[in-house]
């Protein structure tokens, strides 16, 4: 649905002034995998490295939005794609106003990754698929969900009684059951550079 008698404003300050202010190119770094498979952690630990440089940054965690801007969202199917579209909407007004905006949620189906994707300018979107064997995932689960959602007093838990739709052509893919959180950082940003989103000329993998 769209609201009616409304006109986009127009601001005097582009995104392309605040870009250059910033000194780097503001973006969606979108985090996806299973619950467990090291989003949230990957995605405060890239935020450190790059405000460290002095970029101006967020991060957006699935469980955080929850507590006030999707607080009235249930976990089902239409509940789970409304949340994934206010954050997708959220995402491009912080890259329009200048920020790289990494967010960490589960998303788990193609159709609404690639929705938020189509929001934004090709290039804009980066999606850094956190590839974790399930078997990893319920291992590492410090707040006892997948056994909840073994047990049935979970319904609808992507893994175990919902599908997680694996990217088929994610930009950057981390196996966080492999690798170090910093190895995983070290890729991810090296991959950053290679796509020219900083207007540096020092690699962001020397700062420590």
């Amino acid at each position: 649905m769209k609201s009616d008698n409304v006109v986009w404003h127009q601001t005097a300050i582009t995104r392309q002034d605040r870009n250059n202010l910033h000194n780097h190119e503001s973006i969606i770094i979108w985090f996806t995998g299973l619950s467990g498979a090291g989003k949230s952690t990957l995605a405060n630990a890239l935020e450190q490295k790059l405000h460290a440089t002095g970029c101006a940054t967020i991060v957006l965690d699935g469980d955080n939005v929850r507590h006030g801007l999707c607080g009235d969202l249930s976990f089902s199917t239409d509940g789970r794609e409304e949340n994934i579209r206010r954050i997708g909407e959220m995402s491009k007004l912080f890259i329009d106003a200048g920020v790289i905006a990494i967010t960490a949620f589960i998303s788990p189906f193609r159709h609404d990754r690639r929705r938020v994707r189509n929001l934004v300018e090709e290039g804009d979107f980066i999606e850094v698929y956190c590839r974790c064997s399930l078997d990893t995932c319920e291992k590492r689960d410090i707040k006892g969900m997948y056994k909840l959602a073994r047990s049935g007093e979970i319904k609808e838990f992507t893994g175990i009684s919902s599908p997680y739709e694996e990217p088929e052509q994610a930009d950057i893919t981390v196996d966080t059951d492999k690798h170090s959180i910093e190895e995983c950082v070290g890729h991810i940003v090296t991959e950053l550079e290679r796509l020219q989103i900083f207007n540096k000329k020092t690699s962001l993998n020397e700062v420590v």
